[in-house]
Order: C-alpha cells, then sequence, then structure tokens
C-alpha cells in the first residue's frame, strides 16, 4: 500500500494513472473492431459478388455501397479481363490494407498512451 501524504497526492496519481490506461485500451479496443469492421464489410461484399448475388437485393446493394469508398485506391488497382477477379483481388488487398493499418495504429495508440 502507498503511502498518502496530507494531501493525497500518491493515490491522485495512481487513479490517474489507472484512469489513462483504461482510456487508451479503449481507445484501441474501438480502433481495433473499426479496422476489423471495414475489413469484414469488404470480405462480405466479395463473398456476395462471387456467390453471384442479385445486385439490386436491398442487402447486396447496401453492402457494394459501403464497400466502395472504403476500398480506396484498390478497387482500380488490377484490371484482369474477368471482372471478378479484379474484383477478389482489389477488395481482398484493399481489407488486408486495412487490418495492417488497424494494427499498426492500434499499436501506435497504446505505445503512445
Amino acid at each position: 500500500m502507498a503511502e498518502r501524504d496530507s494531501t493525497g497526492r500518491e493515490t491522485r496519481r495512481r487513479d490517474t494513472a489507472a484512469a489513462r490506461a483504461t482510456a487508451v485500451g479503449l481507445l484501441a479496443a474501438i480502433a481495433g473492431w473499426v479496422g476489423r469492421l471495414i475489413a469484414l464489410v469488404l470480405v462480405l461484399h466479395v463473398v456476395l459478388v462471387m456467390g453471384n448475388a442479385n445486385p439490386d437485393n436491398p442487402i447486396a446493394s447496401f453492402v457494394a455501397g459501403i464497400a466502395e469508398p472504403l476500398a480506396l485506391a484498390f478497387k482500380t488497382l488490377f484490371t484482369p479481363e474477368d471482372a471478378k477477379l479484379g474484383l477478389l483481388v482489389n477488395y481482398g488487398l484493399a481489407a488486408v490494407f486495412w487490418l495492417v493499418v488497424t494494427s499498426v495504429v492500434t499499436r501506435l495508440i497504446r505505445r503512445l498512451g
């Protein structure tokens, strides 16, 4: 048990450090979940397209609408003759990119926190 002076400084330092560690952990966890969710949306879009889902279906069009901007510049990186192969490779690379970026960001948050 830490000693307290008349103002309780030691206790406040421990409480502040614990609160900061909790906040940093929460922020890193949120960043991790956001990145994994983005990758999941991209993979789901690939699965729907490769499985010949009806593009007019509300679910398929909703997922496509979200996935397209998340693919960033990867969506036109490779342009093979087979459009499905291009989508598989490009959106797959985008998903991997988001997972790598998420890993780096969460490590930075934890290290800087």
